[in-house]
């Protein structure tokens, strides 16, 4: 059946096309969380549990700067003080029916985009189409640098403060593989959704929601959302609350640059239109 113009769809005629490229995006992340599960082993001792490794790249990064300015760090012991067990019937097999399905959703970002710009896109005017081409790759190149944020910085640094925090030398951190999938889960999902910042304020600005003048106003309020945020996704120890602040604040200032193109691009359009008029 053809597809009917946007201008001729009913409101019903929506909710359908936004269902079918729901059920595309769902078969596609179904495959590639089928395929994850099928090679969950090399999943698990590769990737998930990596970061328990004191040869994981961050640690030996981080211990060879902190022997290079003489300063006694964590990130030099032979092994991190954890073991991670167990205690519930399903607990392996749900940790990784969910680990397969994360992985689905994170390898199929780009087909995710691709269905929600195709249904976005029949709204849009032909000349916002066009500079908007780059949109998919763009975004998922952040959300992908995202990831590899959380995971290479975020996850180790966490894992490492909390795994070496502690109480008394009476207590053994014992932790259920429950809890460590979590953090692994949440440091590169939360990392892989905050780098898409920039994307959201583009949006944002089209629709006229956001202005520079708006992100520039609240900036100081947005720093001290930042460092929240840091604390959220990240153990509290200054050193990495300022570590994974500083790309935030990074992509902070591109935001309000790209406000900045927007908001020029809309003025250039208004007056070419006022001359033609």
């Amino acid at each position: 059946m053809a597809k009917k113009d946007i201008n001729e769809m009913s409101f019903l005629d929506h909710l359908e096309d936004l269902r079918w490229h729901l059920i595309r995006i769902c078969l596609a992340v179904v495959i590639v969380a089928t395929l994850a599960f099928i090679f969950s082993r090399f999943v698990f001792d590769a990737i998930i549990f990596a970061p328990l490794n004191m040869s994981f790249p961050t640690y030996d990064f981080l211990c060879r700067t902190a022997n290079f300015i003489n300063v006694d760090t964590t990130f030099c012991n032979e092994k991190i003080p954890l073991i991670i067990q167990n205690r519930t019937m399903a607990g392996q097999f749900s940790a990784d029916i969910w680990t397969a399905i994360l992985g689905g959703f994170i390898i199929s970002f780009p087909y995710v985009i691709y269905q929600l710009w195709k249904f976005i896109s029949p709204g849009l005017h032909s000349n916002e189409r066009k500079h908007s081409r780059g949109f998919i790759v763009i975004s998922s190149f952040l959300f992908f640098l995202g990831v590899l944020f959380g995971y290479y910085i975020v996850t180790p640094l966490s894992i490492n403060f909390l795994a070496n925090y502690s109480i008394s030398t009476m207590v053994d951190n014992q932790i259920d593989i429950s809890s460590y999938i979590a953090l692994v889960r949440s440091s590169a999902l939360a990392s892989g959704l905050i780098f898409e910042l920039p994307i959201i304020i583009y949006f944002l600005t089209k629709i006229g929601l956001v202005t520079p003048e708006f992100l520039k106003k609240y900036r100081k309020y947005a720093l001290v959302i930042v460092l929240i945020l840091s604390a959220i996704i990240t153990p509290p120890d200054i050193a990495s609350q300022v570590i994974v602040a500083i790309p935030i604040i990074i992509l902070y200032q591109v935001s309000i640059y790209i406000s900045k193109v927007v908001i020029r691009n809309q003025k250039r359009k208004e007056k070419r239109h006022v001359r033609h008029s």
